[in-house]
């Protein structure tokens, strides 16, 4: 398999989560909520740290370089732990800032992927998810989009209809009839 079928996939994942992202109105992107108290902007820059991880130790081993610290810090081993400096660290920025990086940081992996090493293996796991091998490394690609599908999409589908469902209720009081 080469790395273009691979980018097509990729790219296919990017333009669905891109729609659903922009059917939201910015201005609500960090109202919380979602996910617990996790706004659609707190998810973004949550999956965008870890894909920029990924994207870390990926470059380095393209580069033969040995792999990087972690940009949080070393005492941080769980997840939860993690994902709980990624909050605190993007909390204060920008939707708009967020956002861009999450295409940054996803044109960064596509960068990755056009120029894999030679010798790099790409293998289709089961239906649309790849592991790229780098030596005896694996990264898996689409990541990223995996957790979003399963642990936080229906969350925000689920936050979307509720929204939904209360404008319209607004718009469309029921009618009680005289009283």
């Amino acid at each position: 398999m080469d790395n273009s079928e691979l980018l097509a996939w990729l790219d296919g994942r990017y333009r669905r989560w891109i729609a659903l992202i922009s059917t939201i109105d910015p201005a609500r992107m960090d109202q919380p909520g979602v996910n617990g108290d996790w706004s659609v902007k707190d998810i973004v820059a949550h999956l965008t740290g870890w894909n920029r991880w990924l994207i870390a130790r990926f470059h380095a081993a393209c580069q033969g370089e040995p792999e990087p610290l972690p940009p949080w810090p070393a005492s941080l081993t769980s997840d939860e732990d993690i994902n709980g400096w990624i909050y605190m660290a993007n909390r204060d920025r920008s939707v708009r800032k967020v956002v861009d990086e999450a295409q940054a940081v996803h044109q960064r992996l596509r960068g990755i992927i056009e120029g894999l090493p030679a010798g790099a293996r790409i293998e289709l796991v089961e239906p649309a998810f790849y592991r790229v091998w780098i030596g005896e490394t694996q990264f898996l690609v689409g990541e990223f989009f995996d957790h979003f599908h399963d642990d936080h999409e229906p969350d925000l589908r689920a936050w979307l209809a509720r929204d939904a469902a209360t404008a319209a209720a607004k718009h469309n009081p029921i009618d009680h009839g005289p009283t």
